[in-house]
């Protein structure tokens, strides 16, 4: 069982997790957003405060236990399987899979034209990936159940900068 550590970026403070608070239309679907990238996080935590306000920026520091009773997707790369999930989970709202947990690439600012003209039938799948393979593509890992959440434990929480 491998252990991950994840940062994830807020701009509210909370000693639990609540999945009901979820954003819609993310990659994904609503879950609880992480990066293995602390840097990623702290840019999430500015992104929110300037957008929303809130009790200030949050950097959270957790580990995630890989068990093998979670049914975890991942996305090694930039894949058409990884496109069509982005596009019903955007597309759809809520959650448009059965997976506990999902770990793939992050759909952010540098590929989110693309990802749209994907979305809208413009490009196809190969042309959106041909266009998005000259992108470094941060990481993002999303937990969608309750049972993921067990395997999540707090290590830190700072306010940042």
């Amino acid at each position: 069982m491998e252990i991950l550590t994840l940062y994830h970026g807020s701009n509210q403070k909370f000693n639990n997790i609540d999945l009901s608070k979820s954003k819609n239309h993310r990659d994904f679907g609503c879950g609880f957003y992480m990066t293995t990238l602390e840097e990623q996080a702290k840019a999430w935590a500015e992104n929110m405060f300037i957008r929303y306000g809130g009790d200030g920026k949050f950097v959270y520091a957790y580990e995630f236990e890989e068990n093998p009773e979670l049914n975890i997707k991942r996305y090694n790369n930039l894949n058409t399987e990884w496109l069509e999930m982005i596009k019903e989970n955007r597309l759809k709202g809520g959650l448009q899979h059965s997976y506990d947990a999902v770990y793939g690439p992050v759909a952010n600012d540098n590929t989110m034209r693309t990802i749209a003209l994907f979305i809208a039938g413009i490009y196809t799948s190969e042309n959106a990936l041909e266009k998005l393979r000259f992108f470094k593509a941060n990481d993002q890992l999303s937990v969608h159940t309750e049972k993921a959440l067990k395997y999540l434990r707090l290590i830190g929480r700072n306010v940042s900068e």
